[in-house]
């Protein structure tokens, strides 16, 4: 009996798509299909239709299968990672004189990607609050996009938009909206319902959980970009190898479980954080205090991610402080892995954006809550707030 997956919940949907037992062994986990190349039962007679890794393995198709399931959409690709799946995405979209409107507050690595490449190739780029309407609406009137970028909640400033509002505003003008969902997870969040045409993926983030592979994901409902993409993926070759791909589909098993603990971990992060002198702001959007706490509320489920960002009163030493001196948080770069990270962006993940819109404040601190104990991750955080002085 074959499983009708949209009639079942997201947890459901996230062990068993995808992941049918094997056919000649009964192995309960797929195998990973380690090669390159697969035997021809005659020329240009190809079993199941696999020739080439490239082109096509297993072992990604069923990740594909799998995350298409839990994101609702009809289609995903996997690649190599998060920045080889937006370059692709807009390489077999876009035209030289196509423009893109951005939202100012983005993951440094994108905003190089279409400053340092696309702009060159052809492509403009305009950069607004997104999670202002207003500002979008003034910029649509203003120009023709093939695009609206949106991050939310955004890296590292976690602003929120509307993405139901930008969708329906972006569409009246023929504009297509684009949502990068690395920080939601679609466990929290599901853009294509709410009128999004594309959502891309790092999947290295939440969907691999475990801070051992780098990946990144299209999920479309639209045949004709699932087409252009997938014909560029293969002629551009950035794609995952099988064993990413393997562990793309262990992380997704237990994405709801970690993502609700890391929500759970940092809410209360934050809520602490919030109340003491040393720090000048706390960002996070399940705080009431949040500008966008409401929209929030209204289109995430289930939480607010695992990322809280906090300004720090004692300006960019006290913060760099912060950053050398935690215990259980460790210094580095990424997100979404079951341990806890801490990192200084104008220093680390955004230093590309230094001196431009998008340059992000010096005693800003990003921290990527996991899934440890939030008693001794609160913990460490006081020791460390209490060393930075």
């Amino acid at each position: 009996m074959t499983i009708d997956f949209t009639a079942t919940q997201l947890a459901t949907r996230a062990i068993h798509a995808g992941q049918e037992p094997d056919a000649t062994t009964g192995a309960v986990v797929p195998p990973l299909y380690l090669t390159s190349t697969y035997k021809q039962d005659g020329v240009g007679n190809l079993r199941k239709g696999y020739d080439y890794t490239r082109s096509g393995n297993p072992t990604r198709d069923s990740f594909d299968t799998q995350l298409a399931a839990i994101e609702g959409g009809r289609y995903a690709l996997a690649f190599s990672s998060g920045l080889a799946a937006i370059d692709v995405l807009l390489r077999s979209t876009l035209k030289p004189g196509d423009r893109i409107l951005l939202g100012d507050d983005v993951y440094g690595g994108t905003y190089r990607l279409l400053s340092k490449v696309f702009v060159p190739w052809g492509v403009g780029l305009d950069v607004v609050d997104i999670s202002n309407v207003d500002a979008v609406k003034e910029a649509l009137a203003a120009n023709d996009y093939a695009y609206i970028w949106v991050e939310t909640p955004s890296n590292p400033m976690l602003r929120i938009t509307d993405v139901e509002a930008v969708s329906a505003l972006a569409h009246e003008h023929g504009t297509k909206v684009v949502v990068d969902n690395t920080f939601a997870s679609p466990v929290l969040q599901h853009p294509l319902e709410l009128g999004a045409d594309h959502v891309v993926y790092s999947t290295t983030k939440y969907i691999g959980g475990h801070s051992d592979v780098v990946g990144g994901a299209i999920v479309t409902n639209d045949e004709e970009t699932r087409d252009a993409v997938a014909f560029l993926q293969n002629s551009a070759g950035a794609v995952p190898a099988p064993f990413d791909s393997w562990l793309q589909t262990r992380g997704l098993k237990t994405l709801e479980l970690r993502v609700k603990r890391h929500s759970a971990n940092a809410l209360a992060v934050a809520e602490h954080l919030a109340g003491l002198p040393e720090v000048e702001k706390v960002l996070y959007p399940g705080l009431e205090s949040h500008p966008g706490h409401d929209i929030a509320v209204r289109q995430m489920h289930g939480g607010f991610g695992g990322v809280v960002s906090v300004q720090l009163a004692g300006g960019r030493d006290a913060a760099l402080k912060f950053a050398e001196s935690t215990e259980i948080f460790t210094l580095a770069e990424s997100l979404g892995g079951v341990e806890s990270l801490i990192e200084h962006p104008a220093a680390m993940t955004h230093a590309s954006v230094a001196g431009t819109t998008l340059q992000v404040p010096d005693n800003l601190i990003r921290l990527s809550v996991g899934i440890e104990n939030v008693d001794d991750l609160i913990a460490d955080l006081d020791q460390a707030l209490e060393r930075a002085k």
